[in-house]
């Protein structure tokens, strides 16, 4: 299928501030509170192609490349968010070819020498079918550290009721410590967990939200993984509502195929945020044996599936993925719904890609700022600070390589995941055939969502350690 055509320049957003004049007032105002929006400072119109000599903007350092192994063997990766625990996490999986299924670990104590201390590998490798790691995700609980991996395997070899592996971390970058601590399973949709999620929510508890094989979303209680009560652990499940889409479909084939969780501090909620059969749906989960539905996107032109699903600090404005070549970003206005005028939003209020013939896959969300692992097209920052105008403020293309040959789909190559430490606003990226990449963006020091007006709320939960969930008054401290 194919997406809308674009009209340039508004919806493909590599053109970049064409005059000297806008590049000086764009400096000049005010983003925020107390931050300032940061624009690329090269003249190019268009974004230049790749070349040894110019592989990004001006306003992105690339502080250093890790190959990790074979083309088409790198997917997704997550940083800790602890200044004293400088660790990335790396899942490794088989989609081409070659290459492991596992997990490899970072240590970043010097960013611009990064090494991997630690590999963990499924074993019998030969023996097992499918990708392999997909979602790196890790959480603290008393004290220790831990890492969960999800996998994915398919019939015809071992492990394929196989979702998650859990490893203790605590000790690093000591390594001699690591230790498996358990192993998740959903014998009754095999398959595993494309998709993972670790939260902190406001009841106290530490959970993990998996994509599954089915029409939901499972919720796992990790006390009771660590603790050894694995076959307990599964405490609540998030439907696929039906739609119209869905309403036909087989029930098996219904399913989430990316999901997060965030807090919400204006209405004191933890809400799950999911894209899957039929577009993309957000419930309310505080009370995690009922979760009440809220807003439904579905009957968006061009999306019959959804894919990564990322909201802004407020839960206002949401980040839409599609997994199809020449798919833009969506971007989505749900206020009408949040406040009772409709139901469901089947149109989005702008577009985003970084060249229309490719494809743009996972988001992370630094208000104003939208960081995108691009595929052929690298790591990508947009600005959302017009939501209905966004616009590329820096890039650096990770990949420079040809798309792939049939029969594997031509633009899935490069910039895989990304990911932001909020801290001191290192940058990550997980290239599929590269490795991993570090870098930072001028006027980008790290981020508080404070200091553009917002809630301090993001993927990175950086109330992890806060002992309660960020009030409004709180967060607007």
């Amino acid at each position: 299928m194919k997406g809308p055509h674009l009209p340039a320049p508004a919806a493909i957003a590599r053109v970049l501030v064409p005059s000297l004049l806008l590049l000086i007032l764009a400096s000049l105002a005010s983003a925020g509170a107390a931050a300032q929006e940061q624009v690329p400072r090269t003249a190019a119109d268009p974004q230049p192609a790749w070349s040894p000599t110019h592989p990004g903007s001006a306003n992105i350092q690339m502080i250093s490349n890790l190959r990790l192994g074979p083309r088409l063997s790198v997917s997704d990766i997550r940083i800790e968010q602890d200044l004293n625990r400088p660790f990335a996490y790396v899942s490794r999986f088989q989609y081409g070819e070659r290459g492991p299924r596992g997990l490899d670990i970072i240590d970043l104590s010097d960013e611009h020498r990064p090494e991997v201390i630690y590999r963990w590998r499924i074993e019998n490798q030969e023996l097992h079918v499918g990708t392999g790691g997909h979602d790196p995700n890790y959480f603290k609980l008393d004290d220790r550290y831990y890492v969960v991996q999800s996998t994915q395997f398919g019939a015809g070899g071992p492990n394929t009721d196989l979702g998650a592996v859990v490893l203790d971390v605590t000790g690093l970058p000591d390594t001699t410590g690591i230790e498996e601590v358990a192993r998740i399973r959903e014998p009754d949709y095999p398959g595993g967990f494309h998709n993972a999620f670790t939260y902190k929510h406001s009841d106290g508890g530490v959970y993990l939200f998996t994509t599954v094989q089915g029409p939901h979303s499972n919720v796992y209680d990790l006390r009771r993984v660590v603790e050894g009560d694995v076959d307990g652990a599964l405490v609540a499940r998030i439907p696929v509502p039906d739609n119209p889409l869905t309403g036909t479909e087989i029930e098996r084939l219904r399913g989430y195929h990316d999901i997060m969780v965030q807090w919400h501090p204006d209405t004191g909620t933890d809400r799950f945020y999911g894209g899957g059969t039929g577009g993309y749906y957000i419930f309310d989960v505080t009370d995690l044996q009922n979760p009440e539905l809220m807003v439904t996107l579905t009957n968006i032109r061009g999306i019959n599936y959804g894919h990564s699903f990322t909201p802004d600090p407020e839960g206002r404005y949401m980040v839409g993925e599609v997994e199809y070549q020449t798919a833009p970003l969506r971007i989505f206005d749900i206020q009408p719904a949040l406040d009772g005028e409709v139901s469901n939003i089947s149109r989005p209020i702008s577009f985003w890609t970084a060249h229309w013939e490719n494809l743009v896959h996972n988001q992370e969300v630094r208000w104003p700022y939208v960081f995108v692992s691009g595929y052929l097209d690298g790591l990508q920052v947009f600005s959302l600070k017009d939501p209905h105008n966004p616009r590329t403020v820096a890039y650096y293309d990770t990949y420079a390589g040809p798309p792939n040959e049939p029969p594997l789909t031509a633009v899935f190559n490069g910039a895989f995941g990304v990911d932001i430490r909020n801290a001191d606003g290192l940058i990550v990226v997980s290239d599929m055939t590269t490795g991993f990449w570090a870098f930072r963006m001028e006027g980008f020091p790290g981020w508080d969502g404070r200091d553009w007006g917002m809630p301090n709320v993001s993927r990175a939960q950086d109330y992890w350690d806060a002992g309660e969930m960020p009030s409004p008054e709180r967060w607007r401290e």
